[in-house]
């Protein structure tokens, strides 16, 4: 959500900012502004709608070279998508300009400060509130950093800042907290972004900063302090992936890049798991293995995409490593009082890193005292810089707003976790364990399999493109599958879309059940003969009323095919690694859908890639 961009070298600084605020586009936004110390003055420009509108209006009235700027896209909160109350803001002398990122919650209480003092305001926007105060510092010391440590001192809520001062071409001055925000180091030129993708082409060194502080950057060097001016650090660290990753590769969508992607993205978030002795190992581990084995209770928390891979987890841990797991949505999470000791492991799903739900449920967690474990994509991002533990997903950078490759190294990191704490407590021998993890391996294979058939759910598609509804049933672990396929459905393709355990549909959902409606279902592998003929009779029972029934099935299942109108083979695999396969037709089946339906598959309506604001 929002993309922000700074920038101070020798490079034009126009092109460096709309080319991150480009890279940044898959964070969803609604307007784009850019702007440049010019001359002692501030150039800017700002357009509601999409980047191009911002870059056609450059065209036609270019502003003056500078080698110092910043840019935003933002995603409106206080105030509608105007030109107006794009972003950047400026202060009342246009001294200062300021970009933002999140929610300042007591704006309207600095507002009326700030308007009692007689500045007027010119937007309905908290980030101009922002851009006006720190003017009012700036006014008072005439030095952007201390005018931006001042202001932050004053603001409550989660946000990132960053602006410059018309009087001094020299430097970009940023803040955070809550928020997303990420240094890039350059050779005479240092950069700034919400994400690494706002500069990875020029650079893949970069510096993460902790929470509440305040970050200069000059053509000579990066200074980090907290609020209150005292020195601090930041971690350094290099991207591990470049430009390329980010482009398309001659796929229409991003989107489908990434699908097509995940059998790479399995096979590197399996890499490097074990240790010299064939032990199972997470990235970092900051919590003992005697803490670990006298946890009694394992809560995941998360939101969307990464909640359904929390419920796959739920099966997998407490199968495997025999420990009670609840699954809760992170916005959910600390409003109920949950019961919390310190023998409760609380998971942390996010790919993103800055998911602000699941931020604060962890902050929560930890102030109660139990440890938590962050399963995230993102390094150097805040939920697994303030968890415990980490397993990072490795997935490499996912600009499609729908989560696919996401998903699926999610749910290889929760089976290497509930293996990692089997074999802690001794609930698996060693070799158990290394035969689990044989068969994760052979998982790339397997969605390279149904890559290589994805012409069969792309006609498909093509054969319900007028679909009104469709409705996905599964049990087991196919239950989150089939929440996992009607989100993905919901989220490009904006029809009426269902996920049901399949138990359920008698005692309610099966009223929606008419004439021609298709019906996704997951059949479990064999070797859950009770689950799979429950979900036999359920096919039966929506096809007698009527439905048009779309059969995932594993090869050599042929009993379904009776009961099937049409069937999508999957790989035989184990039952609980069965998500690994079932969710890859009906990502395609979305991406596909949504794609005869003309919608823009990488950036859908009303959604933004990180939930940064709770």
């Amino acid at each position: 959500m929002c993309g922000i961009v700074g920038y101070v070298g020798d490079k034009q600084a126009e092109q460096v900012v709309i080319d991150g605020l480009r890279r940044l586009e898959y964070r969803g936004y609604d307007s784009a502004g850019v702007a440049l110390v010019v001359d002692g003055q501030i150039a800017y420009d700002k357009k509601a709608g999409k980047l191009s509108n911002l870059e056609g209006a450059l065209a036609s009235s270019p502003l003056a070279a500078s080698t110092t700027g910043i840019g935003h896209t933002r995603w409106a909160t206080h105030g509608a998508p105007t030109d107006n109350n794009a972003h950047p803001h400026l202060g009342a002398t246009g001294r200062v300009a300021l970009v933002h990122n999140g929610i300042i919650e007591n704006y309207a209480q600095i507002r009326s400060k700030l308007e009692a003092a007689g500045l007027e305001m010119r937007s309905e926007t908290d980030t101009e509130v922002a851009a006006q105060l720190l003017e009012v510092e700036l006014l008072a010391c005439n030095d952007l950093t201390e005018a931006m440590q001042a202001t932050c001192r004053q603001l409550q809520g989660a946000f990132t800042l960053v602006a410059v001062d018309s009087k001094d071409p020299s430097r970009v001055v940023a803040a955070r907290r809550n928020s997303p925000l990420v240094v890039g180091l350059g050779k005479g030129e240092n950069f700034l972004g919400s994400d690494v993708a706002a500069f990875i082409e020029h650079t893949r060194e970069a510096l993460e900063l902790g929470q509440d502080q305040v970050v200069t950057i000059t053509r000579e060097g990066v200074a980090v302090s907290d609020f209150h001016g005292a020195p601090a650090e930041g971690k350094h660290y290099h991207v591990d992936w470049d430009l390329s990753a980010a482009e398309k590769d001659g796929y229409d969508w991003f989107m489908r890049k990434e699908i097509f992607e995940q059998p790479r993205a399995i096979a590197d978030a399996l890499l490097g798991r074990h240790d010299t002795s064939g032990a199972l190992q997470l990235d970092e581990v900051r919590i003992s293995d005697e803490e670990l084995r006298s946890i009694d209770k394992i809560i995941i928390v998360a939101c969307g995409t990464a909640f359904y891979a929390g419920l796959v987890a739920k099966y997998a841990i407490e199968h495997w490593a025999r420990i009670p797991c609840e699954v809760e949505l992170s916005h959910e999470f600390r409003y109920r009082d949950p019961i919390l000791t310190r023998n409760t492991l609380v998971v942390a799903v996010s790919q993103s890193g800055e998911t602000a739900d699941t931020l604060m449920a962890l902050r929560h967690a930890r102030a109660q005292g139990s440890k938590v474990l962050a399963i995230c994509n993102t390094n150097g991002s805040t939920i697994p810089r303030e968890a415990d533990a980490v397993i990072y997903t490795h997935a490499g950078p996912e600009i499609g707003v729908a989560s696919t490759k996401g998903f699926l190294t999610q749910l290889i990191a929760s089976y290497l976790l509930g293996l990692y704490l089997a074999e802690l407590r001794g609930m698996k021998y060693g070799e158990e364990v290394a035969a689990i993890v044989r068969e994760l391996a052979d998982a790339p294979g397997h969605v390279q399999r149904l890559l290589d058939n994805a012409d069969e759910i792309y006609d498909l598609a093509g054969r319900l493109a007028d679909a009104k509804s469709v409705l996905f049933l599964g049990r087991h672990v196919g239950f989150p599958v089939a929440l996992e396929g009607a989100l993905k459905l919901k989220e490009l393709a904006y029809i009426h879309a269902e996920g049901f355990a399949a138990g359920e549909l008698k005692h309610g959902p099966i009223a929606l059940i008419e004439e021609g409606l298709p019906v996704f279902c997951v059949i479990p592998p064999a070797g859950r003969d009770q689950l799979r003929d429950k979900m036999v009779s359920a096919i039966q029972e929506i096809r007698a009323r009527g439905a048009r029934t779309i059969v995932l099935a594993e090869d050599g299942d042929e009993e379904v095919t009776a009961f099937a109108d049409e069937v999508i083979r999957l790989p035989r695999v184990s039952t609980l690694l069965q998500p690994l396969v079932s969710t890859v037709p009906l990502q395609l089946f979305a991406c596909e859908l949504a794609t005869k339906m003309g919608h823009d598959v990488d950036q859908p309506r009303n959604l933004a890639k990180s939930v940064t604001v709770e």
